[in-house]
């Protein structure tokens, strides 16, 4: 099972997209939406039907805020520098949070996709203390090589480099040298 989050970031089209194929792959998938992430996806997406089983940020009795239930990996995307400096500052306040905790806390896959610039030495700091701790780092950064036509494309390539990270099989961007 992997646990798709997704927070008050802009870039909530790499969340949503990303719940779309993992569920397109066959993929068990749950999820969980923030408040502010549910009001930015109406502005940058519009309605997504794909959400409509998702939980709440403040479901703290959901099951996968234990470290008993077995979830396999989580994803937060795009993940808020919020979120960020909650999981790493062991602030457990959200479901959201809890959950990346649990999986930090279980030496699980534990992904965070910030969609943040600038950068300042906080965010930085932050995201070093994830990384020392196994947390991925993959922030929102399309590539070029590929020649991507449209914004659906560069959606696509991240989505795609998440996949890779959780070592599932995709042709969502052309690879280098192919």
């Amino acid at each position: 099972m992997i646990l798709v989050a997704i927070t008050g970031a802009s870039g909530t089209v790499y969340g949503v997209r990303l719940l779309e194929v993992l569920r397109k792959l066959g993929v068990e998938t749950s999820c969980v939406v923030s408040d502010a992430a549910r009001k930015l996806i109406k502005h940058e997406v519009g309605e997504a039907n794909i959400l409509r089983d998702c939980y709440s940020e403040d479901d703290l009795e959901a099951p996968f805020s234990s470290g008993s239930y077995g979830l396999d990996a989580m994803v937060i995307v795009p993940c808020s520098m919020k979120t960020l400096s909650a999981i790493a500052n062991g602030y457990s306040s959200s479901l959201i949070t809890r959950s990346a905790d649990v999986l930090i806390k279980e030496n699980r896959k534990l992904i965070l996709v910030p969609r943040e610039t600038p950068l300042n030495a906080i965010h930085l700091e932050n995201m070093l203390k994830l990384a020392r701790l196994g947390v991925t780092i993959l922030p929102a950064m399309p590539a070029y090589y590929h020649k991507p036509e449209k914004v659906s494309d560069l959606v696509d390539f991240i989505v795609g480099k998440i996949l890779d990270s959780l070592g599932i099989e995709n042709s969502l961007y052309k690879r280098w040298g192919k």
